[in-house]
């Protein structure tokens, strides 16, 4: 054990990841103290049940129902929010900074929401906020972008940062299956939450990358500012035509910094299947950082789970800790994220499309479907007919795009709906090369 004085850590929240980090402080005390130099001592637990069997065993005394027991105790370093949600959360962490306590947190919600009144307060008070685990899991990617990328320009972020939705497009990609058969099994695996609203509908990618995004350009990003579109639209069809492409279809969490501005975005993309982003399977995350300096590189690994969010939790206790105990300690400023920034309009993007329109089957209609993308200076790069069904006199059509405009595409799924030979346009997912 070190000399120096504990290292004395509140815990709100003793879920799965709370029980989890609480497990390693208690059980592996010993262990974290040779390994880094500390001793770090679990003083204290908050819960909104104390009666609650739990999983870990933690001597009762330490546990009370009042969290401001821990926020207000003077002897406590640093207060672990792990509740989740917005409230009361966020009054908590505020609470915390106001009392001169170091702060780690997996709350992505309030992080990407809150971060400019947290960081600005962080900063006054002069204590650390530390978040790794509310982004990608037990994958580093805060941290290289806070200290070893300091030095470059991030240029680009492409981003599978939510598991659930990943596992769910690889078993539709795989299995042919819908996407309702593919989310309940992740339901009864836990990888989806009983209401999946902010996986599937990209609300909890729009989170993540809001925090990347603005840690990387060093600026406030408005949440509403990021276009977000979720999987609820992908039909299994649109996997077997993208795989005789040549493509795999991911969840993507995108952000350029351009000459014009920044442009952030969260929605379903055709990767070619041989970008080292196509192959994230499963539940795993991945981030594609692109530099000014090193160019590209990627953050691979766990992004869910108890357990991968339980090391980076620890981690940044372990970082905190050290930074306490520094003899020169002072803490590390957070970035000014109450700079605004120029957010571009996602009508904006010029890239390539996969198109997929369910037409009525009769001579003509490929002719008229051409005309009125051509007439809005969209190029087509190849069209194929699929699935014609003769007893409905139904047919597939499968455009592929060169690079247009995202507004001229818009307005071209609105001019085409309006044909009468068109029943309905089925997909338009933007592709990323």
């Amino acid at each position: 054990m070190t000399e120096k004085s504990p290292i004395n850590v509140g815990l709100l929240g003793l879920g799965v990841v709370g029980s989890g980090v609480a497990d390693i402080l208690i059980n592996q005390r010993e262990i974290l103290a040779q390994k880094s130099g500390i001793d770090i001592n679990l003083s204290g637990v908050a819960v909104r049940d104390k009666t609650k069997s739990r999983t870990v065993k933690i001597n009762p005394d330490l546990i009370t129902e009042n969290p401001s027991k821990l926020i207000n105790n003077p002897e406590i370093d640093i207060i672990v929010e792990l509740i989740g949600g917005e409230e009361p959360a966020l009054n908590y962490i505020l609470e915390s900074i106001s009392n001169n306590k170091h702060v780690v947190s997996a709350n992505k919600e309030v992080i990407a929401k809150h971060g400019s009144k947290i960081f600005q307060l962080a900063n006054k008070k002069h204590v650390d906020i530390s978040y790794e685990a509310s982004v990608a899991g037990g994958t580093p990617i805060i941290g290289p972008l806070s200290n070893e990328l300091v030095s470059n320009k991030i240029l680009s972020i492409r981003g599978i940062i939510n598991g659930t939705t990943n596992y769910i497009l690889t078993k539709m990609d795989q299995e042919g299956a819908d996407l309702e058969t593919t989310l309940s099994q992740a339901q009864k695996l836990g990888y989806a939450e009983a209401d999946p609203t902010n996986d599937i509908e990209g609300f909890d990618a729009r989170y993540k990358i809001a925090i990347l995004s603005s840690l990387s350009f060093r600026k406030k990003i408005p949440l509403d500012s990021i276009f977000c579109e979720g999987i609820t639209k992908l039909h299994p069809l649109d996997f077997i035509y993208a795989k005789e492409l040549g493509y795999s279809i991911k969840l993507l969490a995108i952000a350029n910094n351009g000459e014009n501005g920044i442009q952030i975005r969260v929605h379903p993309t055709m990767l070619p299947t041989n970008h080292p982003l196509a192959n994230i399977s499963g539940v795993l995350n991945a981030v594609e950082v692109e530099t000014d300096l090193i160019g590209k590189v990627m953050f691979h690994g766990a992004g869910a789970g108890a357990k991968p969010t339980s090391s980076a939790v620890i981690a940044d206790i372990i970082k905190t800790s050290h930074a306490i105990q520094s003899t020169s300690y002072t803490s590390s400023p957070s970035f000014d994220a109450t700079v605004d920034s120029t957010i571009t309009s996602i009508d904006e993007l010029i890239t390539n499309y996969y198109l997929r329109v369910n037409v009525i089957e009769k001579p003509g209609v490929f002719a008229q479907i051409a005309k009125l993308i051509g007439d809005l200076d969209i190029s087509i790069s190849s069209a194929i007919q699929k699935q014609t069904d003769e007893a409905d006199m139904t047919a597939e059509i499968v455009f592929m795009t060169h690079k247009a405009k995202e507004s001229s595409m818009i307005k071209a799924i609105k001019n085409m709906n309006n044909l009468d030979v068109v029943n309905y346009v089925g997909s338009l997912i933007r592709v990323e090369e």
